[in-house]
């Protein structure tokens, strides 16, 4: 079980009112939803659980196992950080982790201190942070184990694009509720196979999802970032 500090500290890293802009963004679900292939609770489900499974949050859940497992060899995180700024399939959804890694590292470091955190921060200078990498770090140095940062990882992803979705589609809160309820039952599956990936074997298999993406630079008028 987590300590008591540890579970408040996961908790507040994940809660939509850390501020990191996470819900300035939706990951390409505002271009389905504009082509009308998004209407309803279930369709958010099934994207959301894309994205978890086969696409950017699938990359970042096995990024963030190996960074967290990384996190006391300097050199190995590192790589790994880098790694992880380069994944992504569109600059807006490069944009999507790198600001909010960025801002991530920038708050955590004034309100949860930690020499490592300050260590990485001098290391990396100007270059891009991969959030999921970033909070890795943080859950690792400041002692919350692997298994439950994950799943809050997860559980965030999915709770920032399901409240996308009731903004856009629109849905009621009920709906989005009741996405997050059918996703809980996906999100224990993709922890276990992410804990047991090896980073060679990394990539995606949602080309529908990378395509919304980059379609999202070109709308007219548009609610989020990406």
């Amino acid at each position: 079980m987590l300590a008591d500090a540890a579970l408040h500290r996961l908790l507040a890293w994940t809660s939509p009112s850390y501020p990191v802009g996470s819900f300035t963004y939706s990951h390409g679900l505002e271009t389905a939803v504009e082509d009308g292939r998004i209407t309803t609770a279930a369709h958010v489900t099934a994207y959301v659980e894309a994205v978890l499974a086969r696409g950017g949050g699938w990359v970042d859940a096995v990024l963030f196992v190996h960074a967290h497992r990384a996190a006391q060899d300097e050199v190995a995180f590192d790589a790994i950080s880098e790694l992880a700024t380069a994944f992504r399939g569109s600059s807006e959804t490069a944009l999507e982790s790198r600001q909010q890694g960025g801002s991530f590292l920038s708050v955590t470091r004034k309100a949860w201190p930690h020499p490592a955190l300050d260590a990485f921060a001098a290391r990396n200078g100007d270059h891009p942070i991969a959030h999921a990498t970033v909070m890795a770090l943080a859950c690792a140095v400041h002692d919350i184990p692997l298994a439950p940062a994950l799943h809050g990882w997860l559980h965030a992803t999915a709770a920032n694009l399901v409240s996308a979705g009731v903004r856009l589609v629109p849905l009621g809160q009920t709906d989005g509720q009741l996405a997050l309820a059918a996703l809980s039952y996906a999100i224990p599956a993709i922890a276990d196979k992410a804990l047991n990936s090896p980073l060679d074997d990394l990539g995606t298999a949602a080309p529908d999802l990378e395509l919304a993406s980059l379609s999202h630079e070109t709308l007219y008028t548009r609610l989020f970032r990406s």
